[in-house]
C-alpha cells in the first residue's frame, strides 16, 4: 500500500543516485585509500566521546539510518561495534559503502530502500541506532521515522542522533545574522539545478525536497517513541 509522500521519496532517491555517481569521482578513491591504509575513522571527537560512552568497546549491534556510503558505519565497526548494519534510499551510494567495507577489511549489512520500509527482522536487533548530520532534513515523517528507529532497539538501547540544530534552516550562506526561512515551515522545499556540497562545480539535475523539522519535532518525537 503507498504512504504519504511515497512520490517525495522516490524523488530524492534518484536524485541520491545522480550524486552519488559525483561523490565516487571526486572522493571515493580517497576514502579507499584511507581505509586500506588502516587507523582511519570518520568519527570527530565528539562521536568518540559518545560512542564510548555507549560501550561501543563491549561489541554492541548498531544500525545506521541514512547512512549514505556507510563511512561512518564502517567507522563504527572499526572502533569494536559488533554487527552493524546501514540503511540508505541510494543503491549507488551503497555500493559505494561495499567497497569500503571491503577495503577496511570488515563485514557491514547494508540494506537499500527506504527507512520506512525496514522489514520486521530488524525488530529489537540493535543495541545502538545512529542518524547523523544533514540525515532528518530528508524524511518527510519525522515521527514515524523516530518510532521505526525505537523499534529497531533492544530494551535499554540507545538512539544517537547527532544533527544540526535546526535554526540553521533559518539562514542562508549570504545572509549572515538576517532570517530568510521560517522555523515553523511544514511544507518541503524544493531544490531544483542546485550545486553538489561536496563538488560545487557538478550541478544536480535531479529535483529534491527537504523538511524543515523544529527542534521540539525532534525531543517530541523521541518522548513518543
Amino acid at each position: 500500500m503507498s504512504q504519504p509522500h511515497d512520490d517525495v521519496i522516490a524523488q530524492n532517491r534518484r536524485m541520491w543516485n545522480e550524486t552519488a555517481a559525483g561523490h565516487a569521482r571526486v572522493d571515493l578513491d580517497r576514502l579507499v585509500a584511507a581505509f586500506e591504509a588502516g587507523g582511519f575513522s570518520t568519527l570527530d571527537p565528539i562521536e568518540r566521546r559518545i560512542f564510548a560512552a555507549l560501550g561501543i568497546e563491549r561489541g554492541p549491534d548498531v544500525a545506521q539510518l541514512c547512512c549514505n556510503n556507510a563511512r561512518e558505519l564502517i567507522s563504527v565497526k572499526l572502533a569494536g561495534a559488533g554487527r552493524v548494519t546501514g540503511f540508505d534510499l541510494s543503491e549507488a551510494f551503497l555500493a559505494q559503502g561495499e567497497r569500503l567495507a571491503r577495503a577496511a577489511g570488515v563485514e557491514v549489512g547494508l540494506v537499500a530502500g527506504s527507512v520506512y520500509d525496514i522489514g520486521p527482522e530488524h525488530t529489537g536487533a540493535y543495541d545502538i541506532v545512529y542518524v547523523t548530520v544533514g540525515a532528518l532534513g530528508w524524511l518527510p515523517d519525522l515521527a514515524r521515522f523516530i518510532a521505526i528507529a525505537a523499534r529497531l532497539l533492544r530494551p535499554g538501547g540507545a538512539l544517537f542522533i547527532y544533527e544540526m540544530h535546526p535554526i540553521l534552516g533559518l539562514f542562508e550562506p549570504d545572509s549572515g545574522l538576517a532570517v530568510r526561512n521560517p522555523y515553523f515551515r511544514r511544507e518541503p522545499y524544493r531544490f531544483d539545478g542546485d550545486a553538489d556540497y561536496l563538488d560545487p562545480g557538478v550541478v544536480i539535475t535531479e529535483p529534491s525536497y527537504w523538511f524543515q523539522h523544529t527542534l521540539a519535532d525532534v525531543l517530541g518525537g523521541v518522548l513518543a517513541a
